[in-house]
């Protein structure tokens, strides 16, 4: 293709800024934060080892709405695990998810990759069941909670994706995935899982 026609060059540019839109207006909503606070606040950290608290094994317990964005209040259960291994040296690591319930079957691979040049992570789902590696969620922790957004699409929808991580310093971390579709104004909670660590001891008898 060599040429690209006026119209379908304006449909691009729009698509892009109704895409952007919402995550500009949270990099401007940090921004502000920033610049309200103390010189020092505004100095980035080294969040290379943010994730080594999953490093390990884990007993998964999943919630997760039955219905996105329908006004679902019916939630399934699952039960599994995980084991997450370090890459490159904590820059980086790959957990392995596996729980059953509700007569589904989920298994998966999450991918966490760590820039140090913006000081943000990446990270990338995939599930076994079509073999797709999801938009990256990026974002970094502040205070112990990690915050995590990405433009995606749902059921044709298009929707902002939030991921949060917190209780990462305790024995048993908790994660959130939640929709908007507004545009972040709102959020609607569809997947939630609570970890406990599985004893070394434990996995080597085994």
């Amino acid at each position: 293709m060599k040429h690209l026609g006026t119209h379908l060059l304006v449909v691009l540019v729009v698509g892009l800024v109704v895409a952007l839109g919402p995550l500009q207006g949270l990099a401007q909503q940090n921004s502000d934060a920033s610049k309200s606070g103390s010189p020092q606040a505004a100095v980035h950290r080294d969040g290379q080892h943010d994730f080594d608290f999953e490093i390990g094994s884990w007993k998964i317990h999943l919630k997760r709405l039955k219905e996105r964005l329908a006004g679902s209040h019916e939630w399934v259960d699952f039960d599994g695990t995980s084991v997450t291994r370090k890459v490159w040296d904590g820059k980086s690591d790959l957990e392995e998810f596996e729980t059953d319930g509700g007569g589904d079957h989920i298994e998966g691979l999450t991918l966490r990759t760590y820039n140090p040049q913006t000081h943000e992570w990446s990270l990338y789902w995939a599930n076994s069941k079509d073999g797709k590696i999801d938009v990256p969620q990026v974002g970094k922790f502040r205070d112990a909670v990690g915050e995590f957004y990405a433009m995606d699409t749902w059921k044709g929808r298009s929707v902002l994706v939030r991921f949060l991580w917190t209780k990462t310093d305790s024995a048993s971390p908790h994660f959130e995935q939640s929709y908007s579709d507004d545009g972040g104004k709102t959020w609607e909670v569809n997947w939630i899982t609570d970890q406990t660590r599985v004893d070394a001891a434990s996995t080597k008898a085994r």
